[in-house]
């Protein structure tokens, strides 16, 4: 199942049985584009979907002739959250690459990142830090070596903690 582009070429061969109150259409359509119809000889489904909660249409396209369409619409909502799951994890926990490549593996570098997410977002929260959880990231990746108070590298007193800028120009000097 997928979203239909809107320059899809396709001729409507009959209707669905069923729908509901959001559905808008539920048609058996193949597709009749010159290269999609040698590719796919077999009849689809266009479904068109009103959701309430965004008052967008959807217009979307599957091979499942069994499913009714209003769980059809509901899976790609539900994949749609899992998509943005997984940008928010690509975006905030900076895995550049995975160590392993066994389920378990990447699941255990999965929670491990988010459990450093969360403490981060707790410290944060917790000695009410002004900066973004990057920054603040940064500041611990740069200090985490250096035997200071954690509340004395927060709030980066000049006098116990070097600067990050500080720290910076003189790792470019060497």
């Amino acid at each position: 199942m997928t979203r239909a582009r809107s320059n899809m070429k396709y001729e409507v061969i009959g209707q669905h049985k069923g729908g509901g109150t959001d559905v808008l259409s539920d048609d058996r359509i193949m597709l009749n584009g010159p290269v999609t119809k040698k590719r796919c000889t077999e009849e689809l489904r266009l479904i068109r979907y009103y959701d309430k909660k965004t008052k967008k249409e959807l217009t979307l396209f599957t091979n499942n002739l069994r499913l009714s369409a209003l769980t059809i619409a509901a899976i790609y909502k539900a994949r749609w959250q899992i998509e943005l799951f997984f940008k928010w994890i690509k975006q905030n926990l900076k895995i550049k690459s995975f160590l392993g490549t066994s389920k378990y593996a990447v699941m255990t570098q999965i929670w491990l990142a988010m459990c450093y997410y969360l403490l981060l977002a707790y410290i944060k929260y917790q000695s009410k830090y002004g900066k973004s959880l990057l920054e603040l990231s940064r500041v611990i990746r740069e200090t985490l070596f250096d035997r200071k108070a954690l509340i004395d590298i927060l709030t980066l007193r000049p006098k116990r903690v070097r600067s990050i800028q500080e720290y910076e120009f003189q790792t470019t000097l060497f």
